[in-house]
């Protein structure tokens, strides 16, 4: 493929194979990718140039942000590099403060950002994730009860679309492409901008709390507590194994309190620090982003293990889900089990308000068995399947972002059908040939 005329239009940098820092370039934390070119772009129109080009040459585009999406690891194509657009600027009224963030930008960058603006939004847990994937395929993080997904959040985005126009959305131009972008995926073009509603945060209370022995009457009392729990608190569980130093085995319980009041917090939590099973670890009030984790960067030398499970947004998690969870994780020693409250400020948002399915799920719960050689036979895979399949089953829909699978079947189980429908008509309108299918892809019709 001429990259000649590529180089000259765009005011980034282009590397492919041959070039100096191609294998840098071309890993992530997802794995190492191989298309035919990257294009780190330093503008908007660098992003147009790149996506009329990949147009002309009947290539696919591959959109990276933060680097943690499975899709940037196929091979062929041209991917879009953003990390030149990660700009953070908060603008509007202080009461109704508006955050517009790049589309290169990532999680921990935009809190460190808001910090001292005493403001924050609903992110995930990872300071590297990208913000574009995240918000894109929903978002649920750290203030989910509180605020909702970050998509929840989405007022407005600046898109170049397949023809390499650049659009501004928001309520008033395209809202149904507005609508699309709350959840529908990287389907309809290049987010190169997007715009938030900020909330105030001038700190959060936050605690680890460990577990001991049997998770089943954790979980009960996870559940109990939720259930009517002030919106300014989530919590998860997390039960992993001990597969390196940085993650040791163990059950422990997390939560965080969308303010720094970790009077208010403790006292939230104080049916669980009452059981025999939970000993606090540390409670305490700190800034937002000090409580996004830092993940080391992917080793190409050490490819991450094969993962059969998956997740589902349920919306009772009554006694059999419960057992269900525990037990496969008791039949795995490689298996990890996770846990996110829902509710609160996600389930005000009306189903037919997003695409994103499931508002009336009350816990996202992820689980699944770490596929290696020697541990895992064709057996215990079928076995394992199995497993997870009934669990998910009890659940009311699935969240894309929590997968790595790049199974063009999957975006099946993300929607409802009408959701899927209406995702359909408006990728038609703004993809008609589908440029943009690295991503769990939305047919246009």
């Amino acid at each position: 493929m001429d990259l000649s005329a590529l180089r000259a239009a765009v005011s980034g940098s282009i590397i492919a194979a041959a070039d100096e820092g191609w294998d840098a370039a071309r890993a992530s934390h997802a794995g190492s990718g191989s298309p035919e070119a990257i294009v780190r772009v330093s503008s908007v129109d660098d992003v147009s140039e790149a996506v009329r080009f990949a147009v002309r040459q009947d290539r696919a585009v591959v959109v990276r942000g933060g680097g943690h999406s499975a899709w940037s690891t196929l091979a062929d194509g041209v991917m879009i590099d953003l990390a030149g657009l990660a700009d953070v600027e908060v603008v509007g009224a202080a009461t109704r403060p508006v955050v517009r963030i790049g589309g290169g930008a990532v999680w921990g960058e935009v809190a460190r950002a808001l910090a001292p603006h005493a403001l924050g939004l609903s992110s995930g847990d990872t300071a590297s994730v990208g913000v574009g994937g995240l918000t894109l395929g929903g978002g649920i993080g750290w203030m989910v009860r509180a605020w909702g997904l970050a998509a929840d959040q989405l007022v407005g985005a600046q898109l170049v679309t397949s023809s390499g126009a650049v659009v501004e959305v928001s309520e008033t131009e395209h809202p149904e492409l507005l609508w699309a972008l709350r959840g529908g995926g990287g389907n309809f073009g290049v987010v190169t901008r997007f715009d938030f509603a900020a909330h105030p945060l001038p700190g959060v209370a936050y605690a680890e709390l460990d577990v001991e022995g049997d998770a089943r009457p954790v979980l009960r009392a996870l559940r109990t507590l939720l259930s009517d729990a002030p919106r300014d608190l989530t919590v998860t569980y997390m039960d992993v194994p001990s597969m390196d130093p940085s993650a040791p085995a163990g059950k422990t319980i997390t939560a965080c309190w969308a303010g720094p009041d970790a009077d208010a917090l403790r006292a939230a939590l104080s049916p669980v620090l009452g059981l025999d099973e939970v000993r606090e670890a540390r409670l305490s009030v700190c800034a937002y982003p000090d409580i996004l984790l830092e993940q080391p960067a992917a080793d190409p030398d050490q490819p991450l293990p094969g993962f059969i499970g998956g997740n589902s947004l349920i919306a009772d998690l009554d006694d059999a889900v419960i057992d269900g969870l525990a037990a496969f994780r008791e039949s795995n020693d490689a298996s990890v089990l996770f846990l996110r409250s829902l509710g609160g400020a996600y389930a005000d948002v009306a189903p037919a308000a997003t695409p994103f399915p499931a508002r009336d799920a009350t816990w996202f719960v992820m689980a699944g068995a770490f596929d290696i050689p020697g541990l895992v036979d064709d057996d215990d895979r079928v076995r394992i399947s199995a497993d997870w399949d009934a669990i998910e089953a009890r659940g009311a829909g699935v969240y894309g972002n929590f997968t790595t699978t790049t199974d063009p079947t999957f975006v099946g189980r993300m929607y409802s059908a009408e959701a899927m429908a209406r995702l359909s008509s408006i990728k038609l309108r703004w993809d008609p040939q589908n440029v943009f299918s690295r991503n769990h892809n939305v047919v246009p019709f």
